[in-house]
């Protein structure tokens, strides 16, 4: 556990003395919006942002990787955008359909969307969390392996009960005999979840990994190309032909029909679950915050410090919540993925 906390603690403050070096500059004073605000806070950005202090942004930049093919390949840090430089020919786009986009300006003033590769926050994010529970489960298996019959202990303690659950109550019930070919998945999909669940509710540092549907669609689609892979002669023939009567199937398949959509509802179910579980708890927060604000632009200072007191309060109730929906949706999430491979992979009936 120490180890955890000392990581923990040179990335946030690695982040920090990092912002410090890269402030920009807001030349104009803008009235606080909210919808800005919390848009902010959720969305994803080119950029790691810590805290403003007045009208200075302390943040991260980030590798910018895109490709034009009007000018081939650029990399550069998503601090330029911010340096005006003569003849760069990129930007963010504010407002249209390339609301965030990034865009190349052409010579004739036209707008281009280059091909867009860059390192965003979210995917930062995803680094640092996966680099974090490769080092607990490398850590913590290393006694197992080397003496399986000793008690465990540090990181042991941690990782042997997870891998436990997962197996015992997860992977052998649903997926029967044949689980263990499904474990490594399952057991990373459901640590990569509740460690990206519990990053991003460490507030300082402003990560929304499964809050972002880019993520959980991924994640989705993993259980759906293992799903169909995975699927023997029978799961095929109850999705193509299954055992119905024959007027559900002629003169219109309706039920293969019924089944085929099936197979692509159950990964849309799972994207749109954990996405919306976690966005929801983000969002809720950030309102939580923004109402400080409001309350001191309307009624004054005093109003605000009021409102702050009670805000506190909820959002930490709110972060309490969210600690319990983060282990809740990653075990529903593996749990759900587990059935479908258990569908795949059963034996027919007799």
């Amino acid at each position: 556990m120490r180890f955890i906390k000392v990581l923990f603690c040179i990335t946030f403050f690695i982040g920090l003395f990092s912002g410090s070096l890269y402030a920009s500059d807001s030349n104009e004073h803008e009235e606080f919006n909210a919808v800005d605000y919390i848009f902010g806070h959720v969305n994803d950005s080119y950029e790691w942002h810590f805290f403003t202090i007045g009208e200075k942004h302390y943040s991260v930049p980030l590798p910018v990787i895109l490709h034009s093919k009007h000018s081939g390949w650029h990399v550069f840090m998503s601090n330029k955008f911010h340096q005006h430089d003569e003849g760069f020919k990129f930007k963010q786009a504010k407002g249209g359909k390339n609301d965030g986009k990034i865009v190349e300006v052409l010579e004739d003033g036209t707008e281009f969307v280059p091909f867009d590769l860059s390192f965003t926050k979210t995917v930062l994010g995803a680094i640092i969390v996966s680099i974090i529970i490769s080092i607990l489960f490398i850590r913590g298996s290393k006694r197992t392996i080397a003496d399986p019959m000793k008690p465990p202990r540090g990181l042991q303690n941690l990782v042997e009960p997870l891998v436990l659950f997962i197996r015992d109550e997860v992977a052998k019930p649903f997926i029967g005999k044949h689980y263990k070919r499904f474990m490594p998945f399952l057991l990373t999909l459901f640590h990569f979840i509740l460690a990206a669940n519990l990053f991003g509710l460490i507030l300082p540092l402003g990560f929304n990994i499964t809050g972002n549907i880019a993520v959980t669609l991924t994640l989705a689609a993993f259980t759906f190309i293992i799903t169909s892979i995975s699927g023997n002669k029978n799961y095929w023939k109850h999705i193509i032909n299954p055992n119905v009567p024959i007027f559900m199937k002629l003169p219109i398949p309706l039920m293969p029909i019924i089944e085929i959509a099936g197979m692509f509802i159950k990964p849309i179910v799972l994207m749109i679950r954990l996405f919306a579980n976690m966005f929801a708890g983000h969002i809720i927060v950030a309102v939580l915050t923004s109402l400080i604000f409001i309350m001191s632009i309307m009624l004054g200072p005093v109003a605000g410090a009021g409102t702050s007191v009670v805000t506190i309060i909820f959002s930490v109730f709110m972060v309490m919540l969210d600690v319990l929906v983060s282990f809740i949706q990653a075990y529903i999430f593996t749990l759900l993925s587990a059935s479908y491979f258990g569908m795949a992979t059963a034996e027919s009936e007799h």
